[in-house]
């Protein structure tokens, strides 16, 4: 139960006949609540699994709960967050006050899960230099989507990787495999694929076929601590009322 004057966290995740999307998406969500005891926080599919986000919004507004911030389970702000999730949040219970927070990414901490995922799959902090990586993202049709992961493998080039290279599983250009043969061709010593998505899946298991020519290819961002922070931010920055502004 959330405390006093906290609002409830609602935790929207895409969903996916793949069991273990769902799973993952649990198990970050069990993390978020270790972290902040004192918020309730709940979970919402948009497809493929229960309970639906309208299902949650319904029963949240059964027990008198009337105070919500919906957070996409997103790493950017594709049709999905520009789209789908308004049109469900505009047809929750009109007794119901319901925020939406912004995506997680990109977001310093998510780099930070990167590179974790990476030391766990076998790099080494000596390897850096010499490592290429690849940066592979589902991928959107969304241009704004796109440029953000180039921006965000721009910025992580310079914290001291040989190269780091966008890559996509769907929509755009490049294909991870693509991705790794550039790296090699650079003349990177190793080549490392770091999958910038947060759950298994279709889309997740196309990026690690791409890998198949690499060195190390990392698990998926999942219910690391980073990821938990991230949400909790998202959460505190929609909840606290933006002050109005002062007209001189």
């Amino acid at each position: 139960m959330s405390a006093p004057g906290r609002p409830v966290l609602l935790v929207i995740a895409h969903g996916s006949r793949d069991p273990r999307h769902a799973a993952t998406v649990h198990a970050l969500v069990r993390r978020v609540r270790a972290l902040r005891p004192d918020v309730r926080v709940e979970t919402g599919f948009l497809d493929f699994n229960v309970p639906s986000v309208r299902g949650v919004l319904e029963s949240l507004e059964t027990e008198g709960v009337r105070d919500v911030v919906a957070l996409p389970l997103l790493l950017t702000r594709a049709f999905h967050a520009k789209a789908d999730i308004p049109a469900v949040l505009a047809d929750a219970p009109p007794r119901l006050r319901v925020r939406q927070a912004e995506v997680l990414g990109p977001s310093p901490l998510l780099l930070a899960a990167l590179e974790r995922r990476l030391y766990e799959a076998g790099l080494a902090s000596a390897d850096r230099s010499s490592t290429g990586v690849v940066l592979a993202s589902a991928g959107s049709s969304d241009p704004e989507a796109s440029a953000v992961i180039a921006d965000i493998a721009r910025e992580w080039r310079h914290t001291g990787w040989c190269a780091v290279r966008p890559a996509f599983a769907s929509a755009s250009l490049p294909r991870t495999e693509d991705a790794v043969r550039q790296l090699r061709e650079l003349g990177c010593a190793r080549v490392a694929v770091a999958p910038y998505v947060l759950a298994p899946g279709f889309l997740p298991d196309r990026i690690a076929r791409g890998a198949a020519g690499a060195d190390v290819l990392a698990d998926v961002l999942g219910p690391s601590p980073e990821v938990a922070r991230v949400l909790l931010e998202r959460y505190d920055a929609a909840r606290v009322p933006v002050p109005a502004a002062v007209v001189a």
